[in-house]
Parts: C-alpha cells; structure tokens; sequence
C-alpha cells in the first residue's frame, strides 16, 4: 500500500511539474518568440519613425515655398455699364477699342464679358480709317492678347484714297489686337463696292492686308470698264 501511494504521489507529481514548466514557459517567453508575436506592432511603429524622418527630410531639402506676386484678397466680380476699353501695343498705340452696355468681370476670373459690344481696330496709320464693328457678344482674356467676339459679327471700312468701302459678315470671331490678325470657322462674305466674296472659315492679317478664304469660294465681280 505505501508503495502504491507512493507511485501515485511521484505521478502525479511528475504532471504537475510538467504544467509549472509550461506556465512558466509561456510566462517566461524567448526574445525572438517575443518579437514574432508582436510583429504587427512594431510593424506599425516602424512605419511611423520611417514616415516622420521621410517628412523631415522633405521639409529640410525641398524648395522653398514660392511667394505670390500679389499680396491681399482676391478681386471680386464687378459690372460695368456704358463702358469703354481701350488696349494698347507694345508701341503704345490703341490695338482696339471696345465699347458695351455691360461689361462683366466674374469672382475668381480676370476676364471680362461683353454684351452686344462695339468695337474699333485702329490702323495707326495716318489717312487709313479704322475698322469697325459689333458683334452680339465678347470675351478678352485677362492680359487683353485675344478678343473673341460671339455670334454674328459685322465689320465694316469708309473708302479712302483709290480703295472701296468694305464690309465683312460673318460669326465667332477670334482676333488677336497686337497682331491685328483674326480667324475664323464661320461662314464669312466680304463686300468691296460691287465686288462681292464669300467662302467658310477666313484668316486675315490687317497689318498686310491680307485675307484667306479656307472652303467653298465664290465671287462676284462687276464687268471692267474700259476707259474712255
């Protein structure tokens, strides 16, 4: 019988130190077992140091913040009535100007918008008259190098020296002032005394007078006069 007791008190004791160990195994973990199961952890730390160097570095080799030209709020949206614009070449002569019952500057947009505007194109040029025109609507841009005028346009010319009066039909009109040239896709017919040319999409240059009609030319010319 002590025998016996004494085999079962070894065996069960053998169990028990058997789950001190594993306690203690679990309490007690190894450094790389200890790291494993806490990789995603340190992952995340890992990130962050590397993300606030990253940003250190930015901030202390990337240029420096450019600066605005124009210090104070942004220009707010006015309208204009009975105005007048006058824009000048590099040589400060007027390279056009516009007149309108209502000019419109938007919030956060330089450009101004025309209703049912009038306009000149001065010739500069001493016994040349201007071209004149109107046109349903127009835009200049914000440093005034293009004008667009919208819808149908009409320009017209008084004669001078031995050169007819001209008028000009066509719609959508994109001019450059400071070059004195225009463009455009529309249909366009130009009237010269009695001699009439019509065609789809025009170029023009005013400074040497010239001009191009792009498709489908047609002209009318009156019969030559032989001198008396």
């Amino acid at each position: 019988m002590t025998n016996g007791s004494t085999g079962r008190e070894r065996h069960h004791a053998g169990i028990g130190a058997r789950r001190m160990t594993s306690v203690e195994t679990r309490a007690g973990l190894s450094p790389g077992r200890w790291l494993r199961d806490r990789r995603l952890p340190v992952a995340i730390i890992t990130l962050a140091v590397a993300g606030g160097v990253a940003q250190l570095l930015l901030w202390w080799l990337g240029p420096t913040p450019s600066r605005r030209d124009v210090v104070g709020p942004p220009r707010s949206a006015y309208t204009l009535t009975d105005a007048q614009v006058t824009e000048y070449n590099r040589l400060g002569q007027p390279s056009f100007k516009l007149q309108s019952p209502h000019i419109e500057r938007r919030e956060g947009d330089d450009s101004l918008y025309l209703n049912a505007p009038t306009f000149q194109l001065p010739s500069n040029q001493p016994g040349i008259p201007d071209w004149q025109g109107q046109s349903l609507y127009g835009w200049v841009n914000n440093n005034g190098t293009l004008l667009k005028l919208q819808g149908p346009v009409y320009m017209h010319r008084p004669a001078f020296d031995h050169t007819l009066a001209s008028q000009m039909h066509t719609a959508d009109v994109t001019f450059w002032p400071k070059q004195n040239r225009l463009v455009t896709a529309a249909p366009a017919q130009i009237i010269r005394g009695a001699s009439t040319i019509s065609g789809i999409g025009m170029r023009a240059n005013l400074n040497d007078k010239h001009l191009e009609l792009l498709d489908d030319v047609h002209a009318t010319f009156p019969p030559h006069r032989p001198g008396r």
